[in-house]
This record gives C-alpha cells, structure tokens and sequence, in this order.
C-alpha cells in the first residue's frame, strides 16, 4: 500500500513525488507512455526560471531529486482507476500491474490535438507528425510544413528551421495573437521561415510515384512538401477515469469535481496556464494538500 501514487512524469508530477518523498510518504510515480510528457520533448526551455537547458535535461534532474527522498517509479500508464469500500484507491495499470495507494494526484497532462482533415489520420507517421523535435532530423534538408500560430507552433519552426531546408507556417489567422513576442521576432529573423496566414489546409495526399506530400487549402491552393508538423493545441489526458468527475472543453479536471483523496495538478487541471511554472506550483500545492489529508488520517 502506497501513501501516495502520482500519475503523470511532467514537472507537475515531479514536483509532486519531491514534496511527499520529502514529507515521508510512500510515493510512487507511474510515468506514462512517455517520460517528461510535452516538456520532454522542448529542445531548449528559455521561460523556466533558472533553467536553460532541454526541457528532458529538466525532467530528469526533477526525476533523480524525487528519486533521492525515496520516491519510486513504474513505467505504466493507468488504465482506470478503482475507489475502495475502506477509501483506498486501485489503479490498474496498462502493463497489467494493479497498485493501492491511500491517495492519488492526476498529473497525466495534455496530449497534441489531431488535425482533423482527410488524409491526416492516414499519414500520420508517413509524412504528418505532432513532435518535431521527436522527427524533425527526418527531414533534414528538405521542405516542411508547420500548421498553427501558437507558442509551440513557432518554436517548432525555429527548430525545423535549424534542420529543414525550408520551412512554410500555416496560420488560419491574419497574425501571431498567442505566441510571446520573442517567438514572433526569431521567426521573423530566419531566412529560411516563410508565414502564410489567413490559410487553412483541407486535406493532405500523398503525391503520386513519389514520398513527397500535397497540402490543399480551403482555397484550393496546393503545396508540396515533404513533411507537415502539427502544433494546433492540446487536449487533457484524462481517459482512465470515470465520466462523473467534471471536466472543461478540453477535458481537463475541476479539483473540486474529485472524490476525497484524490488531487489534481499540471495542464490536466482546469482553469490554469499549460505553462512549465504552473505545473510545478500545482504540483506543490497538490502534493501539500495529499500531505495533508494523509497525515489527518493519522
């Protein structure tokens, strides 16, 4: 029986395992399908305070720092969560594995939004792609296309950019409204960044005798490239757990929609900014908040 088992390996759920390992707690850390979650796969994080390497390099200090006050994992996503007649919790796991555990922290973040056009689903790994810095070296040398206007859009850019050849933006709006200034201006700076607004894609087709793509706007224009890398947005990871608990639109969780004892933190929370700094605050004060209600039970 665990104190304390933390779903999710982002700073949210690092942050977590940190404060009760520290606190004497029985933690465990079910690290999902893939370690680090979004931050993971961020090249270079530029907007965490008093950090300046990859986002992997940051997750692996946190991971390594919860580890040292006895915080243990298990490279498992849960499938469902069970609420026990004496108040305990089950999770069941993907690799068949069940743990118990006197409270839970839901920290399992957001995924990518799918481009929801024909031929995207189809291509999806063969050309169409939702991380850059996972296939970006790919496509070095040759021709790329990034859908979205966002921060995580325009990051992709700078970074493709440094590996494609070229690379076109494609922005259903007439402008950047979302992404920091900072971003804007690196974009606008590279040589090799073309940006078309007011655009957005109708299909995608594999181009005939050959591995190259065709893109068609809603307004009939076509463009060949050899990749697409989508950075539309984000929506909660949230399947494992039952249809009572609230969510918001993208279904990320009300706190207040949970059953006692279990606590919610990271970009799954609603109502927060899917930021690095927020996630680790949520962390804490879930954490805080589990300490608590396992130490009233003693």
């Amino acid at each position: 029986m665990y104190d304390v088992i933390i779903l999710g390996s982002g700073p949210a759920g690092w942050t977590a395992a940190i404060y009760c390992g520290r606190a004497n707690k029985k933690t465990l850390v079910l690290t999902g399908p893939s370690l680090g979650g979004q931050t993971g796969e961020i090249a270079k994080l530029e907007n965490y305070p008093g950090w300046n390497g990859s986002g992997m390099e940051l997750i692996l200090f946190m991971k390594n720092q919860a580890e040292s006050f006895g915080a243990k994992t298990e490279s498992a996503s849960a499938q469902n969560i069970n609420f026990n007649p004496d108040g305990t919790y089950t999770v069941v796991c993907d690799n068949g594995k069940t743990f118990d555990s006197r409270t839970v922290i839901l920290a399992t973040g957001a995924s990518a939004r799918r481009l929801d056009i024909d031929g995207a689903r189809e291509l999806f790994g063969h050309g169409v792609s939702y991380c850059a810095t996972c296939d970006g070296f790919f496509y070095s040398g040759r021709d790329v296309l990034v859908i979205g206007g966002g921060n995580t859009a325009l990051n992709d850019a700078l970074y493709l950019a440094d590996v494609a050849k070229n690379v076109k933006i494609i922005y259903r709006k007439s402008e950047f409204f979302r992404a920091e200034a900072v971003l804007r201006d690196r974009v606008a700076a590279k040589e090799n960044i073309e940006c078309i607004y007011n655009t957005e894609l109708k299909s995608v087709e594999q181009k005939p005798d050959s591995d190259k793509l065709i893109a068609t706007t809603t307004g009939g224009d076509k463009i060949e490239c050899d990749g697409i890398f989508v950075a539309i947005g984000h929506e909660a990871n949230t399947d494992y757990l039952s249809e009572d608990i609230k969510r918001d639109e993208i279904g990320r969780i009300a706190p207040e929609s949970l059953p006692s004892g279990m606590f919610v933190a990271g970009d799954v929370e609603s109502n927060i900014k899917m930021q690095v700094a927020t996630a680790v605050g949520t962390g804490c004060s879930a954490a805080m908040d589990a300490i608590q209600y396992l130490n009233s039970k003693e």
